[in-house]
C-alpha cells in the first residue's frame, strides 16, 4: 500500500498488488466551466463562461439581508427599544436593503 492507495495485502486478489495512477483522468474546473466552441467550419472559437445559478446567488443575497437584520435587531434590543418600535424599524431596513440589492442586481423591486 502506498500513500493510502491499494491492497493491502496482495494475497488472495489475484494481482500483485502494484498501484498507479489514472493518467486520462482530468477533473473539471470546480467554479466556472469553460468550453470551446466550433464554427460550421471546424474553427475554433474563444471560451464560453458558464454563469452561476440566479436562484443560488439570490439566495445569497437573502441571507445577507437576514443577517443585517438579525444584528440590527440585537443592537436595538440592547438599546431598550419597545418590540413594536424594533418592527418598525426592522421592516424598514429590510425593505430599503431590498431596494439597494435589487438596484445592485438590475433588478427593480416595487
Amino acid at each position: 500500500m502506498y500513500n493510502g492507495n491499494g491492497l493491502q495485502t496482495p494475497r488472495g486478489s489475484g494481482t500483485n498488488g502494484y498501484t498507479q495512477t489514472n493518467k486520462f483522468f482530468v477533473q473539471k474546473p470546480r467554479i466556472m466551466e469553460t468550453r470551446r466552441l466550433q464554427d460550421d467550419d471546424g474553427v475554433v472559437g474563444g471560451f464560453i463562461k458558464k454563469e452561476g445559478n440566479k436562484e443560488i446567488f439570490e439566495h445569497q443575497r437573502k441571507r445577507q439581508i437576514q443577517l443585517k437584520l438579525v444584528m440590527l435587531e440585537d443592537q436595538l434590543i440592547e438599546q431598550g427599544y419597545t418590540e413594536n418600535e424594533i418592527a418598525q424599524k426592522l421592516e424598514e431596513t429590510k425593505h430599503s436593503l431590498e431596494v439597494t440589492a435589487a438596484v445592485q442586481a438590475n433588478n427593480p423591486v416595487t
